[in-house]
């Protein structure tokens, strides 16, 4: 899964902010990041539908009073919803210690799993990063730090659940769709314990994640055990709309204008290391911007030359010629004269950026590379909004 390569990305450096992911048909799904670490996910076809479920699962006591969730979202603050109103409903309920930890971890996790099971379903996806450093500092953040989810964790346990599915060959199928009964007669002659003990279910009102809780079976093989009759059209899986989110009007946050559309401008990487030039493949590709990986200094400026980037990031440390020389050569070519030249390295020392400031360099960054740094430093030197000359 490709989100999950990203995901990884965006953890080693460690950004904060949204990964929005969207598919052929305009479907979203958004990853809440701080410092690299999931926070929440939500989106999708059925974001409210799959809340109510998991609330009913790991937090019964809440998913009794859901009409108590619409007052409860007009008493927290409006930058408490920057991370989703689902986000906002678990940090208060903590705080009055109306769940548990341990029932808010797992609500937490059972939501990011489906919604990247969901993404694994859709198939092919693009992604968009907005950075938003402040949520490595949100209260309700720092507060919860114990929900956090990494990459890795639940790359795997989203890849386990994707496998299964395929493998009972239910990859034409959502887990979101609900089973509705359309030949009564052939099922209640042929399978007369399953018409007798799902017929009420069976309407075209619960989706086959809700079928599974009712019956307190795996949903993989809740579906499985629906399969023959799918195939044989006795069952029809339709779709359901979602409910409505538990916002007071007063309370739904003004729409953010669409995010700026970015320059487009080319980026270049001059970087020995493979790990380094796919880590900002990754991010910036992902931030808009188009990328230019270059292993050999050698062969630097001439990629360069044919390329043209907007910004250069260059490795002071490289086998056979270092940062500086290039810097140095590239600064005596016009086309390179007022180029912005950030130099990475892993040692942030006087002497260094003395020498870089030198030989002409415009920034400096250290290593382990920082995504609120790398993109802030794209921010520094590429005017926001204006367009990038080629």
């Amino acid at each position: 899964m490709r989100q999950n390569q990203l995901l990884k990305t965006l953890e080693t450096v460690r950004f904060s902010g949204q990964l929005v992911q969207t598919d052929a048909a305009g479907q979203q799904w958004v990853f809440y990041l701080s410092q690299g670490a999931i926070v929440y996910a939500t989106g999708g076809s059925h974001t409210v539908r799959r809340w109510r479920r998991n609330v009913a699962i790991y937090c019964p006591q809440m998913a009794m009073h859901r009409f108590t969730w619409y007052l409860d979202l007009a008493s927290v603050a409006p930058e408490t919803l920057s991370l989703g109103w689902e986000f906002a409903l678990i940090t208060l309920w903590l705080s009055r210690q109306q769940i548990s930890a341990e029932s808010a971890a797992k609500l937490v996790y059972s939501n990011v799993l489906e919604v990247m099971f969901d993404i694994a379903q859709a198939g092919k996806v693009t992604e968009q990063i907005r950075q938003n450093s402040s949520f490595s500092s949100h209260a309700e953040v720092s507060q919860t730090k114990p929900l956090l989810l990494h990459w890795a964790e639940m790359s795997e346990a989203a890849e386990r659940r994707w496998q299964s599915w395929q493998n009972a060959k239910l990859a034409a199928y959502s887990p979101n769709q609900a089973p509705v009964i359309r030949q009564a007669e052939q099922l209640k002659n042929r399978v007369p314990a399953l018409y007798q003990n799902l017929s009420s279910l069976l309407n075209g009102q619960h989706t086959l994640y809700d079928l599974a809780v009712q019956m307190k079976r795996d949903v993989v093989e809740v579906t499985a055990s629906l399969l023959p009759c799918l195939q044989l059209k006795w069952i029809e899986l339709v779709s359901l709309p979602d409910f409505p989110v538990p916002l007071l009007r007063r309370d739904v946050p003004r729409t953010p204008p669409p995010p700026v559309a970015p320059k487009k401008g080319v980026i270049a990487c001059v970087d020995d290391s493979v790990l380094v030039r796919h880590m900002m493949e990754e991010l910036l590709t992902s931030a808009g911007y188009q990328f230019v990986g270059i292993e050999d200094p050698l062969r630097a400026i001439g990629v360069l030359l044919a390329h043209k980037p907007n910004l250069i990031f260059l490795d002071l440390m490289m086998p056979n010629v270092s940062g500086h020389e290039v810097c140095q050569q590239l600064r005596k070519l016009s086309l390179f004269r007022y180029t912005p030249i950030v130099i990475l390295t892993g040692s942030d020392g006087y002497v260094n950026r003395l020498r870089s400031n030198f030989v002409g360099a415009t920034d400096f960054l250290t290593k382990p590379l920082d995504a609120e740094a790398v993109l802030g430093v794209i921010c520094k030197h590429l005017e926001q909004g204006q367009p990038i000359s080629q």
